[in-house]
């Protein structure tokens, strides 16, 4: 290896003057243009550092001159979202469920808030679709509703709750008859029940099965006289294929023994009038709302 200075006969520039293995290192300055970048890099850099919040020194930083924060931006971010919404539920407060529905601009601005209300509030017990959990919790997306499923009776259902401390909660109760009854005529009531539904063998001669006076004494007066229900009282429907808690014989034997009852929360107590309306727009979108009707069992307060 040398480190004679000279000149590469091929390019003509300078060389380092060290050699390997007979390939010479020239002396290639550095591109003008890369110097350049390089200065306004460290440029732009110094300016920063006396502008703006740069050098960490623990658990804070240099404040710089103009005191920006990023969290000032955001906050000032979040304002303006906050301040547009408050404008948006407003309007949507002051605003009739069936006017809402029937406005696109509202009804996609009450569809979209109501997607995220669910997510937060309801999802933990409907589920992220709506499809509610056998055993526990009622489905949002069939067409079977215990207490109506219009606008109105979904918005009542939200704000006031069911079963709950409130005044104005949705009420019932169902005895658990085997506190009164056999075990022999409790089984009786739930083949009778069974044999409602229209797809059952027994549909057709079901009122000469032993459970029907005890149905038409003990059941009938909330259930009505063929299983249908009534969202009055908040009776489900018997004779469809729609159960909360299961369906099969030993559970309707169960049910009507010691029956179950779901509680829900007034959200009223918890969120503001727009947002139970949002809410209750985006429930009766999710496939088995009802339409209103004379049959409707509540009205918007």
């Amino acid at each position: 290896m040398g480190n004679k200075i000279e000149r590469d006969p091929i390019t003509g520039q300078y060389t380092t003057g060290h050699q390997w293995n007979g390939i010479r290192e020239l002396r290639t300055p550095v591109p003008t243009w890369w110097m350049l970048v390089w200065i306004a890099s460290i440029a732009f850099a110094v300016v920063y550092v006396v502008l703006l919040p740069s050098v960490p020194l623990g658990d804070q930083t240099t404040a710089g001159t103009t005191g920006y924060t990023a969290r000032q931006a955001l906050e000032a971010q979040l304002e303006t979202v906050r301040t547009a919404r408050e404008a948006q539920g407003a309007v949507l407060a002051e605003t009739e469920l069936a006017d809402i529905v029937a406005d696109p601009e509202l009804a996609t601005l009450a569809f979209n808030g109501g997607r995220s209300a669910f997510g937060v509030n309801c999802i933990q017990c409907h589920g992220v679709g709506g499809g509610g959990q056998i055993g526990q919790f009622p489905s949002l997306i069939d067409d079977d509703w215990l207490w109506g499923g219009t606008l109105e009776d979904i918005w009542f259902s939200i704000n006031h709750g069911i079963r709950n401390e409130t005044l104005d909660a949705r009420f019932s109760i169902m005895p658990a008859y085997g506190d009164f009854y056999e075990q022999a005529d409790i089984e009786a009531v739930a083949d009778y029940v069974l044999a409602l539904n229209p797809s059952s063998p027994d549909h057709a001669t079901r009122d000469r099965l032993p459970g029907a006076e005890m149905f038409e004494l003990e059941c009938s007066a909330c259930h009505g006289v063929n299983g249908l229900g009534d969202p009055i009282f908040g009776a489900p429907n018997l004779s469809d294929a729609v159960w909360l808690y299961g369906g099969e014989r030993e559970q309707l034997v169960a049910q009507i023994t010691n029956p179950q009852m779901g509680v829900m929360p007034a959200f009223g107590e918890r969120l503001d009038e727009a947002t139970i309306k949002m809410l209750a727009v985006y429930v009766h979108s999710l496939g088995g709302g009802e339409e209103a009707g004379a049959g409707e069992t509540a009205a918007l307060q």
